[in-house]
């Protein structure tokens, strides 16, 4: 069984991803954290950089969703490959930061691997409004996040709804964050963990 929880910066991907797996005795996996060659050399020149990047992070989430689904364990994935793409690659080139050509040969790669790889059985997308998103930013402090601008959250907000508007790859379950706190509130994550088990094993 394969649950991916998806969503923008400070969604609350992670903390979900950490009590459905101590609660459904899933493998928890994250994003796959390795040393990216380019990472300094995009900050110092992001449009020269940004197709290298995320060519590198589509071939190493590539990597590593197919050695999971290889070894064919129950898991809860926070981010998925979809979000490279549909999100982030599109991103960059909307802000004019990867050119059109480099943007079709990335989406181009993007659809030739994505059908070597199973999608999730259940797609757990955490909606969250802007403010909702800033505030969960703040209370977690991280130095490299203060600088992140509003309106950067609110264009992958907007990334975000196109892409689970259309998303037709399996089962999908949208949860509210703006009115859910599963974190410090027991009732709620009840509630979102009785949404899910419904999904994935209630009938129809």
């Amino acid at each position: 069984m394969h649950i991916a929880v998806v969503g923008n910066i400070g969604a609350g991907k992670t903390t979900l991803t950490e009590l459905l797996a101590r609660h459904l005795k899933y493998e928890p996996q994250f994003e796959a954290v390795e040393n990216n060659p380019y990472l300094e050399d995009f900050y110092s020149d992001m449009k020269r950089w940004a197709f290298n990047l995320q060519i590198f992070f589509l071939n190493s989430r590539f990597r590593h969703i197919v050695e999971l689904q290889n070894r064919n364990i129950d898991m809860i994935q926070d981010r998925t490959i979809y979000e490279d793409a549909y999100i982030f690659a599109e991103n960059l080139f909307d802000m004019g930061l990867m050119s059109a050509r480099d943007f079709e040969n990335y989406s181009n790669i993007f659809q030739s691997i994505v059908h070597y790889i199973q999608p999730p059985d259940l797609l757990i997308y955490l909606r969250a409004s802007v403010p909702t998103l800033v505030n969960n930013i703040q209370k977690r402090g991280r130095d490299y996040e203060s600088g992140i601008r509003l309106d950067y959250l609110s264009k992958l907000n907007e990334k975000y709804e196109k892409w689970i508007g259309n998303y037709k790859e399996g089962k999908l379950l949208i949860l509210d964050k703006d009115n859910l706190d599963f974190a410090q509130n027991p009732e709620d994550l009840g509630m979102v963990i009785q949404k899910i088990e419904a999904e994935l094993f209630g009938l129809f």
